[in-house]
């Protein structure tokens, strides 16, 4: 896994070992930065079941203002640190260790540009992480949000929490699933 663009272009990545991480692939995160490309320089980013990181530094690296990173798994978190550390771009990211329920709370920004989620596939995550941001007000108008899903994940309920689908963007095995307060 590697940077695909921006200042950190080409450096590679460290994920966390074990299945309880699946990185999203090198063609998926350059598909899903064409599609944010206008919406990341100068904003702030939010990756929430981070992972590697890998997501939140890409945006750093195309220029994104500030990263929240946020996971609650210590092999996550060291490996977000030492990534960080290694692209030079630590200065610019907040890492949460808890849980991103929680975490969601304490994030003091006036508005947040992008807030992207990965949580594990087919776990119910999603609605309620959704939820709670309807509830925060730094998810503005213009906040675009991403959730990286299983294929089969339904999403028809995104309306009632106050927020409409703009893009569902399918891959092979996975998708991504675009969305606006509406």
């Amino acid at each position: 896994m590697r940077v695909i663009a921006g200042t950190a272009r080409s450096l590679p990545l460290k994920t966390p070992e074990g299945l309880d991480v699946r990185p999203t692939t090198d063609r998926i995160k350059e598909t899903l930065f064409n599609m944010l490309q206008w919406d990341i320089p100068g904003g702030v980013f939010l990756d929430l079941f981070s992972g590697s990181g890998g997501i939140g530094i890409e945006a750093l690296s195309r220029g994104a203002r500030k990263a929240y990173f946020v996971d609650n798994a210590q092999k996550s978190i060291s490996c977000i640190q030492q990534n960080l550390t290694f692209t030079k771009m630590a200065d610019r990211a907040v890492v949460l260790k808890q849980d991103v329920r929680s975490a969601l709370g304490s994030i003091r920004e006036e508005a947040v540009d992008i807030i992207f989620m990965d949580p594990p596939y087919d776990c119910g995550e999603e609605k309620a992480v959704l939820a709670i941001l309807q509830e925060m007000p730094y998810v503005t108008e213009d906040t675009v949000l991403v959730a990286e899903a299983a294929l089969d994940t339904d999403f028809s309920w995104v309306s009632q929490l106050g927020f409409q689908i703009t893009k569902d963007k399918q891959y092979r095995t996975n998708k991504h699933i675009f969305m606006k307060r509406g």
